[in-house]
């Protein structure tokens, strides 16, 4: 510790580390059928916050080890309304911002590095919201993704509402957040809707 009580750099990369490899292991470790019953929740959770902010162009991930699978409760969204639009992200460059596909269930699919999905016609869209996954986060809205900085960047760069997605497993006091970390506006879990404090 230094004299102002902070962690050392090396000590705050071990602390987030440790953070976002126990979120992940809680996560994975939930059955499945307890992690859909949760992502109800979530669901019910979403179409409250959705339905007060109103987007036109969503913007959701993949589900990628063991986060909440909102595709069928994206597509719900879709079919209420023939003007929504809905997105996933591509990682264009490493050190880029996301770019954002539109996508539907029939859209045809690629898959990047990681096997994770995304569309792979070149429709780009810009998204009004976008529901951003959660490994740990905190209460004041900060996040831990999985260390490439891709959100950060995006939501640097892009006028829209972030909402953090993810499960009460995640929640830990602090992320330690960094100066590049941007919080999210509000945080989505099966307990409920949290504005960020």
């Amino acid at each position: 510790m230094t004299g102002s009580d902070s962690p050392q750099p090396d000590a705050v990369a071990a602390l987030r580390r440790a953070a976002r490899e126990g979120a992940i292991a809680a996560r994975e470790a939930l059955p499945p059928a307890r992690r859909a019953a949760l992502t109800l929740h979530i669901e019910r959770h979403l179409d409250a916050l959705l339905a007060q902010l109103a987007p036109r162009v969503l913007a959701f991930c993949w589900p990628y080890r063991a986060e909440p699978d909102l595709r069928a409760w994206v597509g719900r969204w879709l079919a209420a309304d023939p003007r929504r639009v809905a997105a996933l992200p591509v990682v264009l460059d490493k050190g880029a911002p996301l770019a954002f596909r539109r996508w539907t269930a029939d859209v045809a699919m690629a898959l990047d590095r990681h096997g994770i999905p995304y569309p792979a016609v070149d429709d780009p869209v810009r998204p009004e919201l976008a529901l951003v996954p959660l490994n740990a986060f905190d209460a004041a809205g900060f996040r831990l993704g999985y260390g490439g900085g891709y959100f950060d960047r995006t939501l640097a760069q892009l006028d829209l509402v972030a909402v953090g997605v993810g499960f009460e497993c995640g929640r830990v006091a602090t992320v330690h957040p960094q100066p590049h970390d941007l919080p999210m506006r509000w945080i989505v879990t099966e307990g409920g809707i949290h504005a960020a404090a």
